[in-house]
């Protein structure tokens, strides 16, 4: 599988409760953090949902 770096660029206050459960269910719990997760299906649809607040990088 791949692996992407996510890192949060926007705050989650103006978030839905969906797209904060996202993030969380992500690893990302605050500003400018950055994880790595493998880009399965499941984590591609997490990352859709909360593209606004994240930018995303694939790893090589």
């Amino acid at each position: 599988m791949a692996k992407v770096k996510i890192t949060q660029i926007k705050s989650t206050a103006s978030a839905t409760k969906r797209q904060q459960a996202n993030m969380q269910c992500l690893g990302i719990h605050r500003m400018h953090q950055t994880v790595e997760v493998e880009l399965t299906p499941v984590t591609a649809g997490m990352i859709e949902k909360v593209r606004h607040l994240v930018k995303v990088e694939e790893v090589k």
